[in-house]
């Protein structure tokens, strides 16, 4: 079966798009084997997606893709095989209660073990047959670069805010590291289509190792339904701009559908960097936030995940019934415990909380002898310099503060570092008066939601923080990971304060115990409502919001490498053939001619913007048939719109959006604005100045009948912001005069009201109707904004007052756009119309006056 993806092949095979990569070879024969190209079925509509169809119809599996699969794996005590289990406290696995029953889940990645290349066959039918994983085997020399070099030296420390300023913090790029990583994505891709139906699976890609991997499945299957989650931090776009490969992963995480993120700030960050490096805005739209990439609305997901909360409820269960509780209670009996439960890394600020234990008994001798910190390290994930080197200064912490502070049967801090059962870790948790984690910075870090719901034990149980009494616990967490924003109650820090550190730690265990019972509560209706089932559920349906129009869409893949994207256009968006027009060109007997200036006649990169003789000598045979009617509908001034076009004696001109109207060069100009008072430039002047001073690279073009403020060469951020500040101030100012203030692209213009192309052109049509001439030919060109009001407005005269009229609005470039048709640039719109004036030389009318 194929895929209903596709590019239109005829369009492809006549050029009009470049070609992607070499046919591949086929896995499975239901999955189409050329790399960006899926073909079109002639049944496509019969089996498009409508937005009302329920998504339970639609779909029922869904691909789960991570660097590692959710599953244990250990060698046979005889040696022989391989024994296999699921991993219960990986999120994938736990992430499956949010999703609906009936779906099908196969997960794809690598495992953490090595597996020798003759039994990867054996074990791959295994993971597949009996737990529905595909798991990848990278070869050894790629793992290596790709895990422990790209991922490790140089994302991992960016995203946590370490620029490589030396050899020893994060180290030089090394495009040997960024190969790895991008052929370990590709071969993760392939074992995606091994296994897809790509009409009916959603794709779900987790994590920073595998940011381009959504370009290599997009090119393959260009309507796949795909989504992307990052658990780490999103750096601001000042440091992630230092990544040698920025712009490659932007564009590739933009081929997803919805791209998730923790916090707003990660999301924030991620916005700007794709509107300062690619130009891209973000709207939000019913509490939504989008981002228009090429027709595809990319969806923006901001929801931190979530704890199990089942399987800390099965612990806590089997934990009542252990001696462990009781012993630690009887270890620290008399003691404040406070806990902290740490990954070896380098971001986790370990001895930063050591040194702000060592600041409160210092500073508060009180709790010499009575607070202890317990801290819990798990071992490192990574390895390198940075890690021993940190580890070094932990353990020197430890032992200073225990000679200092120690007395006999009292360690202030007791330090655990090997790996501790789920089942320890929640007896901790139990005992523990305050919890504290001061990580500098931290994807999610889901320690104190674990803390919260340990603290308020199974209902009936001798588990909970008081047997007896209510329930209470205390939060010191850094503002600087992602669970601090939905931990209202806790006490935030900056944990490279270490004073203020030391202090929120005396507060946490000092508070009276309503106050801490109230936070208490406040925590745990949050943790337990939101937890990680309620995040996969939410994922999935952003999911299949954001792509429930996918088969509606009729989808062009174009690009190389990582420029790869998808244009997502109207079905019966397509090229113009200059055969069609020029036949039906012929036949008509009364056409009208609406031609935009800049952009279309003449291209946007042109600093001499002066039309050329041939575009001259175009222009001249088309005004000199006599069926014709010819016009520039420009945004430009009269003055330089005269002026350049002054050998064009039979053509019309509309200046400054069809303000300004003259029909040929010896006629008067026309005033089609309802107003001709243009008092209000000197309200708008004024305050336009103003944001100009204030913004460097902005400027003011004053027009007869509009003002525009530019920002095209202002801080693209900035610049933004100050857009948005003056189109309000605009709009307030202006509230009583008889204008407009609207946006576009890098402007914010005044101009009178009911003033457009569209308007113009209703009413070059609508004249020349009254004039006793019925138009069967309509063609409209432009390339921007102000022209889509051009195409709209013709389109809806045809089909209301001229139902017999062949109308060609066709706009340059392909992109989404109210035209039905496209050409690629403007010398593909010169070449056009040459062959119109080709067509009309032939004819042996006479010259007449143009003007109805």
């Amino acid at each position: 079966m194929l895929s209903r993806s596709y590019t239109n092949l005829l369009d492809l095979a006549s050029g009009n798009f470049p070609v992607m990569s070499r046919v591949g070879r086929a896995r499975l024969p239901r999955v189409m084997t050329v790399p960006g190209i899926v073909s079109e079925l002639d049944d496509d509509q019969a089996y498009s997606v409508s937005s009302d169809v329920p998504s339970s119809i639609v779909q029922d599996r869904i691909i789960i893709v991570a660097n590692q699969l959710p599953v244990k794996a250990k060698r046979r005590p005889d040696n022989k095989g391989w024994s296999f289990s699921w991993d219960e406290d990986s999120l994938l696995l736990q992430l499956k209660d949010g999703l609906p029953e009936e779906m099908e889940v196969i997960y794809i990645g690598s495992l953490r073990v090595d597996v020798d290349v003759n039994e990867q066959d054996d074990v791959s039918q295994t993971l597949l047959e009996r737990f529905k994983c595909v798991p990848a085997f990278l070869p050894p020399d790629i793992l290596a670069k790709f895990y422990h070099g790209f991922c490790k030296q140089q994302l991992w420390p960016l995203f946590h805010y370490m620029l490589p300023f030396s050899a020893d913090h994060g180290g030089r790029f090394d495009r040997s590291l960024w190969e790895a990583y991008v052929s370990a994505n590709k071969f993760f891709a392939q074992k995606v289509i091994e296994v897809i139906n790509p009409e009916d699976d959603y794709v779900w890609i987790h994590d920073y190792h595998l940011m381009v991997l959504p370009t290599f499945l997009r090119r393959r299957f260009n309507r796949l339904r795909m989504g992307f989650f990052l658990h780490s931090p999103f750096p601001s776009s000042e440091i992630y701009r230092t990544l040698p490969v920025r712009e490659e992963i932007l564009k590739a995480l933009l081929n997803s559908d919805l791209i998730g993120f923790h916090t707003f700030d990660y999301a924030r960050h991620f916005l700007s960097c794709c509107s300062r490096m690619l130009g891209l805005e973000y709207q939000s739209k019913r509490g939504y936030i989008g981002l228009e990439y090429y027709g595809r609305t990319v969806g923006i997901k901001i929801m931190p995940v979530g704890i199990h909360m089942g399987q800390i409820e099965s612990v806590l269960h089997h934990a009542d019934k252990e001696w462990r509780v009781g012993e630690l209670r009887q270890q620290f009996e008399g003691k404040v415990v406070l806990l902290g439960v740490d990954d070896m890394d380098i971001f986790k600020g370990i001895n930063l909380k050591l040194l702000a234990m060592e600041q409160m008994l210092k500073q508060h001798p009180k709790w010499q002898g009575r607070a202890v910190l317990v801290q819990i390290v798990n071992p490192a994930r990574g390895r390198g310099r940075d890690i021993e080197d940190i580890e070094t200064e932990i353990r020197a912490s430890c032992n200073r503060i225990n000679e200092v502070f120690g007395q006999p049967g009292y360690e202030p801090v007791v330090f655990i570092d090997q790996p501790v059962s789920i089942s320890d870790r929640i007896a901790f948790y139990t005992i523990a008066e305050c919890v504290v984690v001061t990580a500098v910075r931290d994807g999610m870090n889901l320690t104190p939601y674990e803390y919260v719901v340990c603290r308020q034990g199974i209902s009936g149980s001798e588990s909970g923080s008081d047997a007896s009494g209510p329930k209470k616990s205390m939060l010191v967490v850094s503002e600087f990971i992602g669970c601090s924003p939905s931990l209202s109650g806790a006490i935030r820090v900056n944990p490279w304060n270490v004073e203020a550190t030391a202090e929120a730690m005396n507060e946490a265990i000092s508070m009276a115990d309503p106050e801490k019972q109230l936070r208490h509560e406040k925590h745990y209706r949050y943790v337990s409502t939101h937890d990680v089932a309620y995040w996969s559920r939410s994922f999935l349906q952003d999911m299949e919001r954001t792509c429930k129009d996918h088969f509606r869409r009729r989808c062009w893949g174009i690009g190389l490498s990582f420029g790869f994207r998808v244009v997502a256009l109207d079905p019966n968006f397509r090229k113009l053939n200059i055969d069609t027009i020029v036949s039906a060109y012929e036949r008509a007997k009364n056409r009208v001619i609406l031609l935009d200036y800049d952009g279309t006649l003449m291209p946007k990169t042109s600093i001499n913007k002066t039309p050329g003789l041939e575009v001259l000598s175009i222009l001249n045979t088309l005004c000199g048939d006599s069926k014709n009617v010819v016009f520039i509908v420009s945004g430009r001034g009269r003055e330089s719109l005269s002026k350049w076009f002054s050998p064009c004696e039979k053509l019309g001109i509309a200046a400054e959006h069809g303000y300004f109207l003259r029909w040929t060069r010896d006629q008067e100009w026309e005033t089609c604005g309802q107003s001709t008072d243009f008092g209000w430039i000197q309200i708008a002047e004024p305050v336009t100045k103003q944001y100009t001073e204030a913004t460097d690279g902005s400027s003011i073009e004053i027009k007869e009948s509009a003002l525009v403020w530019h920002h095209q060469d202002a801080d693209p951020g900035f610049g933004s912001c100050q857009a948005k500040e003056l189109l309000d101030h605009l709009e307030s100012v202006l509230a009583n005069e008889p204008v407009a203030v609207k946006s576009g692209q890098y402007i914010v213009e005044v101009k009178p009201q009911g003033v457009s192309k569209g308007l113009v052109a209703e009413k070059i049509l609508s004249s020349i109707r009254e004039n006793g001439r019925q138009s069967d030919f309509v063609l409209c060109v432009g390339d921007d904004r102000s022209d889509e009001d051009m195409f709209e407005g013709i389109s809806a005269m045809a089909r209301d007052a001229l139902p017999s009229t062949s109308v060609f609005a066709c706009t340059v470039g392909q992109k989404p756009s109210k035209a039905k048709y496209y050409l690629d640039d403007a010398g593909d719109v010169v070449t056009m119309l040459h062959s119109l004036a080709e067509a009309s030389d032939q004819s042996t009318s006479p010259q007449t006056d143009n003007s109805p």
